[in-house]
């Protein structure tokens, strides 16, 4: 992946284990819709908002509309103003979901409702927000010799 995370031909946007979203197309030896270990064209996005690692919502061209929320349910329904409305500085969205216990040494399963809180947090890196409260970018932490977390 350092390949496209150091790669001065293109804005990277986000990348996870096995995908990048950049603002350019990548050179035609690294794309390959079979080819094993090579990158494939998924998706082209009209609009895309990244909140944090494994949270994101991406409008594709065709107006289709794909989003990922690390632990909330697949079956909870989120749009694309939600994802808009947690730019706004110290917003949240509660949803209901319900998750499946599993308890090995006692043998059972217990099904119960949980309340799961979305908001941007700042837990990997400083967030930047302008005059209108709305979040415009993100910097690393720099973590000095001495372990100080420096901006």
């Amino acid at each position: 992946m350092s390949q496209f995370k150091n790669n001065s031909n293109f804005n990277l946007f986000y990348s996870d284990t096995d995908s990048v979203y950049i603002d350019k197309p990548l050179s035609s030896e690294l794309v390959s819709a079979t080819g094993l270990g090579m990158m494939k064209l998924e998706n082209v996005l009209e609009k895309a908002i990244f909140i944090s690692p494994k949270v994101y919502c991406l409008k594709t061209d065709n107006g289709k509309l794909i989003y990922k929320v690390k632990g909330l349910s697949h079956s909870i329904e989120l749009t694309m103003d939600d994802f808009e409305n947690l730019l706004t500085k110290d917003t949240f969205i509660k949803k209901l979901q319900t998750k499946w216990f599993k308890n090995l040494s006692e043998g059972h399963i217990s099904v119960l409702d949980q309340l799961y809180t979305l908001k941007v947090t700042d837990n990997k890196r400083k967030l930047i927000y302008g005059d209108d409260n709305k979040l415009i970018a993100s910097s690393p932490y720099i973590i000095s010799n001495n372990k100080e977390i420096t901006n």
